[in-house]
């Protein structure tokens, strides 16, 4: 309400308010209480809420086998979003919806949404259409199939979880969603100690060292010196789709080879950075100096930089950061 009162007073017009009700890059899950004055404090303020609910199917416990739905105690105040891929349809099978709330209001918005849509072209692939209506019937055998990924993909989650802490790093526990985010900030001496000074450094080097892909944490709005990275669970569990298969249909899939050598492998590396010690001598390629500049591999020199958003962003050293995943 605060960000609100300041933007009207500077002159803006706020309109929409855009919540998830599952975190994708910590795989967090907010408290229904939090989520509800949220919700209040929006319609004292006037806004639209738009709701992401595209992981509202990946919870990885058992014991809450659904996340909580704005739309259902306010059904007439909340646009949702959902995208079918990953949690009811194959990835690369990529059909996102939106329900409008049957309102006078929201039929207008659906209907404005809907010519926008149209006029750039965003239509269901037509081989698409019938695999996304028998998702989103829920068939029995294919909610059981949701729930065994979402199973294994938090297996794996809390296994990281649990290592990376060991390690010395900070990392909230995940409760949904496919991916872990690893705050490795108490390493921040030793990784400057190699020239890994910021999240795209940092993004870089684990790349380097690990066999699947890891995202910094400025691709998602983070500063651009915080050192943070989102481990995404797929490829803990496997370096291919196919590899994964095994993973995500197993009663213990941590017992398996792919997730035990990527979790090993993700914790060595983690206890590997905690103690790393300079790789070069001063003049030897790696620099530090007081003034806050370094020269390492690549690059003559570089600011500490500002946050960046999610895809492409320019920091105050004017280095671009190339888009996201």
């Amino acid at each position: 309400m605060e960000t609100v009162r300041r933007v009207l007073r500077e002159g803006g017009d706020p309109r929409v308010l855009v919540l998830g009700v599952v975190d994708d890059p910590t795989g967090t899950v907010p408290e229904p209480e939090a989520v509800d004055a949220a919700l209040e404090a929006a319609a004292g303020c006037g806004l639209t809420v738009v709701v992401d609910e595209s992981l509202r199917d990946t919870p990885h416990s058992p014991h809450h086998p659904l996340v909580l739905s704005p739309a259902r105690a306010h059904p007439d105040d909340v646009v949702v979003l959902t995208d079918l891929a990953g949690a009811l349809l194959p990835a690369d099978w990529p059909l996102a919806l939106a329900r409008f709330p049957a309102t006078p209001a929201g039929l207008a918005l659906r209907a404005r949404t809907a010519d926008a849509l149209t006029a750039a072209g965003a239509r269901p692939a037509g081989p698409l259409r019938a695999p996304a209506a028998h998702a989103l019937a829920e068939p029995p055998e294919l909610c059981a199939r949701a729930r065994a990924i979402a199973r294994a993909h938090g297996l794996v989650a809390r296994a990281a979880h649990a290592r990376a802490t060991a390690a010395g790093a900070f990392a909230l526990p995940p409760r949904a969603g496919r991916s872990l985010l690893v705050d490795l900030g108490p390493f921040r001496e030793a990784l400057a100690a190699r020239g890994v000074l910021d999240a795209v450094d940092l993004e870089a080097d684990l790349n380097a060292r690990l066999p699947f892909p890891v995202h910094g944490g400025h691709r998602f709005g983070d500063p651009l010196p915080a050192l943070r990275v989102r481990v995404p669970t797929a490829g803990l569990l496997g370096p291919s789709p196919a590899a994964r298969e095994p993973a995500l249909t197993s009663p213990d899939p941590l017992a398996l080879p792919d997730p035990r050598r990527a979790l090993s492998m993700f914790e060595a590396v983690l206890r590997d950075l905690a103690a790393t010690e300079p790789p070069h001598a001063p003049g030897t390629g790696h620099r530090q100096d007081g003034t806050g500049t370094a020269t390492h591999a690549g690059r003559d020199s570089r600011d500490t930089g500002t946050g960046t958003d999610a895809g492409t962003g320019t920091g105050t050293g004017g280095r671009t950061v190339e888009g996201a995943e």
